[in-house]
């Protein structure tokens, strides 16, 4: 394994905090509650998501595209052989190997950026899961590592506070996403509510759109049920960081069914004061007293 100077490794963290204060946004106010340490590590780890998210929605030929993530894979690979060189991934092998990541989360992510590279509908929602898995719940299983955790039950529920998130992210960017020609709402879902990509390319909010996004606002709801049984497994210290990340999120769904689903005119958000408060609370309830569940 390649030494690696101190100096080095704190200008890669310093980098990475630089890039997650300008680019988190949402994320940034759950990190600040972490203990220096942890926080720092995530910090690296948001940095990598951030590279494999600008590698795809960059405004780059597709081949240049791909050969950005398989330049990525083969930093990955360099991570875990000691040999990293950029300063986030200098920064990613140092978190990687005190933390114990698996390689495999971060392969998930660079799989699931490749996936949206090539494919913008799905069929129904076990493709869209396995979607949501790889850019969203591999990212909550490598955050729990960091965060430390203290039962292998944790990251199932890991994985779903994961997929709500993203479910969420999925149905307050429709519009977005639809102007980058992509439909992450299932395609057998669109048939059932009888809900056309024409409606949807026509901007229509009509009973079958309300009615398809309430069935997606409440499935998320119920991955938020299971993601938030997260934090008792987790760290008391890091639990904070986890609360405000789950519950600003489901505040955006508190919103979405606020505005009657309109995601088609209405972009929801929270205000930096709402968003101090959801921080604020999540902060003092992770204070109390929590039992692991089946526990007396």
């Amino acid at each position: 394994m390649k030494e690696v100077a101190v100096t080095d490794l704190e200008l890669a963290y310093q980098e990475c905090q630089q890039i997650t204060r300008r680019e988190a946004r949402n994320f940034y106010y759950a990190f600040v509650l972490l203990p220096r340490q942890r926080r720092r590590a995530i910090y690296v780890a948001y940095a990598f998501c951030r590279y494999c998210d600008d590698a795809v929605d960059s405004e780059s030929s597709m081949p240049e595209k791909l050969q950005r993530l398989a330049d990525l894979r083969r930093m990955l690979d360099m991570c875990y052989q000691g040999e990293a060189e950029e300063p986030v991934f200098l920064g990613l092998s140092r978190v990687a190997s005190d933390y114990g990541i698996p390689k495999e989360h971060f392969e998930a992510v660079l799989a699931g950026m490749e996936a949206d590279l090539v494919k913008s509908r799905y069929r129904d929602f076990d493709e869209l899961r396995q979607y949501c898995y790889q850019v969203a719940s591999a990212v909550g299983l490598i955050c729990i590592y960091i965060f430390g955790f203290k039962d292998s039950r944790a990251e199932a529920h890991a994985i779903d506070l994961g997929l709500a998130m993203q479910l969420t992210n999925i149905s307050r960017d429709v519009k977005e996403d639809l102007d980058f020609g992509r439909i992450y709402l299932p395609q057998d879902e669109l048939s059932r509510f009888g809900y056309s990509e024409e409606d949807l390319q026509s901007g229509r909010v009509n009973e079958a759109f309300v009615d398809l996004m309430k069935f997606q606002t409440e499935r998320a709801r119920a991955y938020f049920r299971s993601g938030f049984q997260l934090l008792p497994y987790l760290s008391p210290r890091s639990r904070a960081c986890a609360a405000v990340l789950g519950s600003i999120y489901s505040r955006l769904l508190d919103r979405i069914e606020a505005a009657d689903y309109d995601v088609l005119n209405h972009r929801v958000s929270l205000s930096t004061t709402e968003k101090l408060g959801v921080m604020a609370r999540s902060w003092a309830a992770s204070l109390l007293p929590r039992r692991l569940p089946g526990t007396d």
